[in-house]
């Protein structure tokens, strides 16, 4: 059902649409990346996600209990206004996916909106009086929510979706030095891109000085070796060519969005004109 649904290109003129909108309504690249979680150094998504979905847990335990209508009340209030946020957060990661991963997230997004429609509904049940209609709304929103999340899951660990994809690469790689090439062979100033068996690795030489990086995008693999360069010196950065994540040579460090995780560094050293890496 999940293969089918990863492939159901009858969901992309919804997502096309929905991805356009969602682009043209959080343009400004500070916003978009707080809301990717790039100041945090991981997505923000998931960490938000955990004040609806504890609220609402605790409100389907307090309902099974006697004399806990006005607790529940209140954290079903709760749960309510937190979904805002981590839905434009995973609308915002969501728009910057591969296309398989924009179909299985576009019904995991689905189906939060209609969960969130029926929490609002028992809320509002709750402050009319109508307190079993209320307790109703609320498992039912608690189910959907729950097969969303499964879909939620599978986009993040079967697909990848959000995950730091230069990661495995690392553990490719010798944890004992190993040589990459020449130091003269290396422009100063720019990046240069060597392999190491079938990782390739992203080399920025100043001077005498060397540091290295794996030179696939954490975002989506992209080829960091083909991206523009914006900066110089120390404050050098260079920008993923697919979409636009945008990392400091130096350090790694990741300066824009949508990748949220820093690009893994490794160990760099030159010994007798010859630079040597080797697993952080």
């Amino acid at each position: 059902m999940l293969t089918r649904l990863e492939q159901a290109h009858s969901l992309d003129a919804v997502g096309d649409t929905l991805q356009k909108a969602v682009m043209g309504a959080i343009r400004p690249s500070a916003v978009r990346d707080f809301l990717h979680g790039t100041w945090l150094g991981h997505p923000l998504h998931p960490v938000l996600v955990q004040m609806p979905v504890g609220a609402f847990l605790s409100a389907a335990v307090l309902d099974l209990m006697p004399g806990e209508r006005k607790a529940a009340t209140t954290l079903i209030a709760v749960g309510t206004a937190g979904a805002a946020p981590a839905m434009a957060a995973g609308l915002t990661d969501w728009s910057e996916m591969t296309k398989d991963r924009r179909r299985v997230g576009l019904v995991h997004a689905a189906g939060n909106t209609v969960a969130l429609g029926l929490y609002i509904g028992s809320l509002a049940a709750r402050l009319s009086g109508r307190t079993a209609r209320g307790k109703a709304l609320a498992f039912a929103g608690l189910s959907i929510a729950g097969a969303s999340a499964y879909l939620g899951g599978h986009l993040s660990y079967s697909q990848g979706g959000g995950m730091n994809h230069a990661a495995p690469d690392v553990a490719r790689l010798p944890e004992d030095w190993t040589a990459v090439g020449e130091l003269a062979a290396l422009p100063d100033g720019k990046p240069a891109v060597r392999r190491l068996d079938d990782v390739p690795i992203l080399l920025y030489r100043q001077g005498d000085r060397v540091t290295a990086m794996i030179e696939r995008c954490s975002h989506e693999t992209g080829p960091l070796g083909e991206g523009d360069v914006v900066g110089s010196g120390a404050d050098a950065c260079v920008v993923c060519p697919w979409h636009g994540s945008t990392f400091r040579l130096t350090d790694g460090a990741v300066v824009h969005g949508p990748a949220a995780n820093d690009q893994p560094i490794l160990r760099c050293r030159v010994v007798a004109g010859v630079v040597e890496v080797a697993q952080p």
